[in-house]
């Protein structure tokens, strides 16, 4: 996808009917708005140009945020060939034409800056045929993408190349952007200063989209007329978040989520919850996952969590979307503010631990049924007692493999329900040493 600006390079256009963003392009890396980290003075960009080598990158970060502007600022910068494709409409034959024109311009002296735009499209045996062409310096390499390099390219690649990465625009950066905009078009924007605010948050830290937004509010504007917050959503609409169900969006909402519930946050919990809902995330996903963060997080320090989670998943079932909403936000609340504990979490998988290490080992021949009067003679059920017939129905009998001897996986804190669980398990601690056992 084509980012916000364009370098000094690029042909001058008629300014009629050129899109505002078009416009605005930066023809320096000073002037890029939102990535002082990578275009500052300081900048790690800024620091590879100063020191005459760049080497391939991987712009990594959300649309409108300078990607494909500072690709070419940095062809322009160090007076390298700019050369650019899109994985979307580009195959082998497209990639075999670039690599010999790069080769050619090579061998005539000048090095090519090729610019992959949404790079992680092509599939692992494309992504492969880039790595000769890199290593021998026919080309730098500059992908861009808005995916997790991480998942999405191949390791070779990803191990010749620097991954930096793209923040999304903050709200000054934003302002920023429109004041540029105001000056450039030699008028303000119509908006009062909610508006104005509101204008900034639905641009959701995308710098084009705010530009757009922009041009949308000069183009619906009266002579002398000014819109406030509710007449900037009419005229505009409300732009859709940025989110993709089956990527990153969806990932970084729902860790965000459960990281709010764990933490005992539920106002910040039910932000996220809403977010999803908003963004069109499957409700019955979300209902699966309240779910596990019940028996993940609370766990026996509140045994109704896991109830009210299910059961919030079920009335959703039964009554769909939107009156099922509330089913899972009343989970969501109740999840973040109930006692916390992953004893069992902890506990199940260092049991799944000894189950692998010592999967081969019987258990104990008397708590083994002996259906055969071989399997008696063998010892099998041979001085079980059974519990309830002891007192307190506790035997105090040992149930490991006699190889592995006793294992503590559960420890319950001294919290919510498990309190009174910790009670039981050093009452029955207590009552197996007095009997002889371990």
């Amino acid at each position: 996808m084509a980012d916000l600006f364009q370098s000094d390079d690029t042909p001058a256009r008629p300014e009629k009917g050129r899109p505002l963003a078009d416009r605005l392009r930066p023809r320096s890396l000073a002037e890029v708005v939102g990535q002082e980290r990578l275009t500052g003075a300081e900048g790690a960009l800024t620091r590879m140009i100063a020191s005459g080598s760049l080497g391939s990158m991987i712009f990594w970060g959300p649309p409108g945020t300078g990607k494909t502007t500072v690709a070419r600022l940095l062809a322009g910068e160090t007076e390298l060939a700019f050369e650019q494709i899109s994985a979307i409409f580009s195959g082998v034959a497209d990639l075999k034409k670039v690599f010999e024109a790069a080769r050619l311009r090579r061998s005539q002296g000048r090095q090519t800056l090729l610019f992959v735009d949404e790079i992680h499209r092509f599939n692992r045996a494309q992504q492969d045929s880039f790595l000769p062409v890199m290593e021998d310096g026919t080309v730098i390499l500059v992908g861009a993408t808005t995916e997790n390099p991480s998942f999405e390219l191949n390791a070779a690649l990803l191990s010749r190349a620097r991954v930096l990465t793209f923040a999304s625009l903050d709200e000054a950066a934003i302002r920023k952007l429109l004041d540029r905009a105001e000056e450039t078009e030699g008028r303000a924007l119509p908006l009062d200063e909610e508006a104005r605010a509101v204008l900034v948050r639905m641009a959701d830290g995308d710098g084009r989209a705010a530009l757009t937004l922009a041009e949308e509010v000069w183009r619906s504007a009266s002579a002398g007329e000014t819109f406030d917050a509710e007449g900037l959503q009419r005229i505009v609409q409300r732009r859709a978040p940025v989110y993709d169900k089956g990527q990153d969006g969806h990932y970084n909402l729902i860790s965000a989520l459960h990281k709010a519930v764990r933490g005992s946050d539920p106002d910040a919990a039910l932000y996220y919850l809403a977010r999803m809902f908003d963004a069109g995330e499957d409700p019955l996903f979300l209902g699966r996952r309240l779910v596990r963060m019940a028996s993940e997080d609370i766990g026996l320090a509140d045994p109704q969590a896991l109830v009210i989670a299910n059961a919030a998943k079920d009335a959703y079932d039964y009554l769909g979307s939107p009156e099922g909403e509330l089913a899972l936000a009343e989970a969501c609340v109740y999840l973040a503010t109930a006692p916390k504990s992953n004893a069992v979490y902890v506990a199940f998988k260092a049991a799944m631990r000894a189950a692998k290490e010592h999967g081969s080992l019987l258990p104990p021949k008397h708590i083994l049924n002996a259906p055969t009067k071989l399997m008696k003679s063998e010892g099998y059920g041979g001085g079980y007692e059974y519990d309830h017939d002891a007192p307190d129905a506790f035997s105090g009998q040992d149930y490991f493999p006699e190889a592995m001897g006793r294992r503590t996986f559960y420890d319950p804190p001294e919290r919510g329900f498990e309190r009174e669980i910790r009670k039981r398990i050093d009452y029955w601690a207590k009552l197996r040493r007095e009997r002889g056992g371990n």
